[in-house]
């Protein structure tokens, strides 16, 4: 596929992922490695052939350092990072993201992320509540993770983000009330609130599995409908579904990945929507770092060529999470995809409206409050374009 018609003009986003975990949370299922000295001299060395080999010639407006946990990284090996960020080449208003945790995070380390040029940080705290940070497997304590947070907000980065999860075991909606009560207290500048998902492969999944624990999905929505209903009231605009922040403060990153923006992506298992192809790299970081240190042909574990109508579905699906909603004129301009090949798809959203699961205005569709709650399953009906 060529290049779509606004390629030049868009944001390219850079997503970095840094593998290693001391410990592994039971809900978790992202690729990670535990932490040793040849891992990390192997992961360096190869990641500093990765950008050299998928160099551009067009500045990254956004950076998101993912894992993992990178707050297991040395202050040295974050200001290596950042150096090699910083050599492919960073916008002068770049937002630079690094996800950290509670018990990793220090004043060594913090220097080394605000002199690196990080500007945001996004801390894992996902509860208040010890019984419950014990169930998900975290490894700090509720005190460490408000000691983290008031280190955090004091070095200065122009926003922090505290991550929140929902809908653990045995988690009634007076507890989640209460962790939303004490996220607000704290004042971050964003706050993100995922529920719970049980992944294959992880502790959690095979507690359900087993019969150990179960799903209850009207609590669950009755734990997004609270958030909804309190954040905003509490001055957290609501831009996506699990996403608040303060006014100019949304992640840009995500909202760039959501229209369908380009990025690139280095790490072991880091996914690239770049140039028309949308890949992902092995999950194994001795798969990954071979050809990249013998400089060989790479592997991956995904490799898809992108169409126009691909980008312009994914476009339309991501869309229904955000609040500003679908401006289908906006999408087929930026694409190239005539108006009339989106006739189902109106025709689809304005039934929806009908049922009061959709709203109209100038020229956006989003979901209301009811739909929002149905979101996944609607966005599975979405008709293809021109059926």
């Amino acid at each position: 596929m060529g290049k779509t018609q606004e390629t030049n003009t868009q944001a390219l986003g850079l997503y970095v992922h840094v593998p290693f975990c001391s410990t592994t949370c039971d809900f978790c299922a992202f690729y990670q490695e535990r932490p040793s000295k040849k891992g990390f001299e192997d992961y360096f060395f190869a990641l500093e052939r990765d950008f050299q080999d998928h160099s551009t010639d067009k500045k990254f407006s956004t950076v998101f350092v993912g894992g993992g946990t990178p707050g297991l990284l040395s202050a040295e090996h974050i200001s290596k990072l950042c150096q090699l960020i910083n050599r492919a080449g960073v916008e002068k208003n770049c937002e630079w993201t690094v996800e950290v945790a509670p018990n990793e995070i220090d004043q060594e380390k913090i220097t080394a992320f605000l002199e690196g040029g990080v500007n945001r940080l996004s801390l894992g705290i996902q509860t208040f509540n010890q019984e419950f940070m014990d169930e998900l497997g975290r490894d700090h304590k509720v005190s460490r993770a408000l000691d983290a947070y008031n280190l955090v907000q004091k070095a200065g980065f122009e926003s922090v983000n505290i991550d929140l999860l929902f809908g653990a075991p045995g988690q009634e909606l007076s507890d989640w009330k209460e962790d939303l009560k004490k996220v607000v207290d704290l004042n971050p500048d964003h706050i993100s609130t995922y529920c719970l998902t049980f992944e294959e492969d992880t502790a959690l999944y095979a507690k359900l599995a087993k019969g150990k624990i179960a799903i209850d999905s009207e609590k669950e929505a009755a734990f997004y409908e609270w958030a909804w209903e309190y954040l905003p009231a509490q001055g957290f605009f609501q831009y996506e579904i699990s996403n608040y922040s303060k006014k100019g403060k949304e992640c840009r990153h995500n909202l760039n990945t959501w229209q369908m923006n380009e990025w690139i992506g280095y790490g072991p298992s880091a996914f690239s929507q770049y140039r028309g192809v949308r890949r992902k790299n092995s999950s194994n970081i001795e798969e990954w770092a071979k050809p990249l240190i013998q400089k060989s042909e790479k592997k991956y574990d995904e490799y898809v060529h992108l169409t126009k109508e691909d980008l312009v579905m994914d476009s339309v699906l991501f869309g229904l999470r955000v609040n500003m909603g679908i401006n289908l004129e906006h999408i087929s301009v930026k694409f190239g995809i005539a108006t009339h090949s989106f006739g189902s798809i109106e025709n689809f959203f304005d039934s929806l409206i009908e049922e009061g699961l959709m709203e109209k205005n100038q020229g956006r569709y989003s979901l209301s409050k009811n739909g929002r709650i149905r979101c996944d399953a609607i966005a599975a009906e979405v008709p293809e374009l021109g059926s």
